[in-house]
């Protein structure tokens, strides 16, 4: 009995084809509207009969993407962190610039302060002994004075007794006065003078400039004197006789007295 092959129309189809036949189908509903895109996990690969999977073309498109999302995704964090880090410098290097600006105006406020200081310093007026009092006013009559009146104010203070510029001012005569003993006489830098008589030691020099409060001389009872005390003038200019009232002056530059 002969026996004849069997046909293919009865022959399962290979596995190739099957893949073929579905790819083609898959390719013709996505052509028709059915399926949105070919490249839906399911099809990116099939199972071998081993059980791995076999690439199908589209199983590398797939790890490229999400490799590519990977990377955008670290480049985002990286960007975001160096935007971040540099808002942070920035901020900081801002709030130095403040804090050493605050720190500078407060370095000029407090020079201003010292300048503005030291300025109302040298320009006011303090007794010429501390503490001391008028022991003899100002015109005070008398065969002790040549003129007939005392033509300043005297101030008690003991032999060695410290004694200091009113105010400040450039000396113009320091040494023997005659009657005044050892003086010191004080152009004042609102152009007034003073004059410190019978003094028995001298602190200063012609042409030195002084300050108030600086130590002019000691106390003593040098010239015509009956005894230690200090002889202070003020006057309108440098010569005997250009007097003005010692108390009424140091009042009106804020000594009390």
């Amino acid at each position: 009995m002969a026996f004849t092959r069997a046909t293919g129309k009865h022959r399962a189809p290979s596995r190739m084809a099957r893949r073929g036949a579905g790819i083609a189908g898959a390719a013709t509903l996505a052509g028709a509207g059915v399926i949105g895109s070919l490249a839906s996990p399911a099809l990116a690969a099939e199972a071998a009969p081993d059980g791995s999977l076999e690439d199908t073309g589209l199983t590398r498109v797939v790890t490229d993407e999400s490799l590519a999302r990977h990377v955008d995704a670290q480049a985002s964090a990286q960007e975001k962190q160096a935007y971040e880090a540099a808002a942070r410098a920035k901020a900081a290097e801002e709030a130095k610039r403040k804090a050493e600006l605050r720190a500078k105006e407060i370095r000029e406020a407090k020079e201003r302060a010292a300048r503005e200081a030291e300025r109302k310093r040298l320009n006011s007026f303090q007794l010429p002994v501390a503490g001391s009092y008028v022991s003899t006013g100002y015109q005070t009559g008398g065969a002790l004075w040549s003129s007939g009146h005392h033509s300043g104010i005297d101030f008690h203070a003991a032999y060695g007794t410290k004694v200091v510029s009113v105010s400040s001012g450039t000396v113009v005569e320091a040494g023997w006065g005659g009657a005044y003993g050892n003086n010191i006489v004080i152009r004042m830098n609102d152009g007034t003078y003073t004059q410190y008589g019978h003094l028995s030691a001298l602190r200063v020099y012609v042409g030195q400039k002084v300050t108030p409060g600086e130590l002019i001389g000691i106390s003593g009872s040098s010239g015509n004197s009956t005894g230690p005390h200090l002889h202070f003038e003020a006057r309108a200019s440098a010569e005997y006789g250009s007097d003005i009232n010692p108390v009424a002056y140091l009042r009106s530059r804020g000594v009390a007295l």
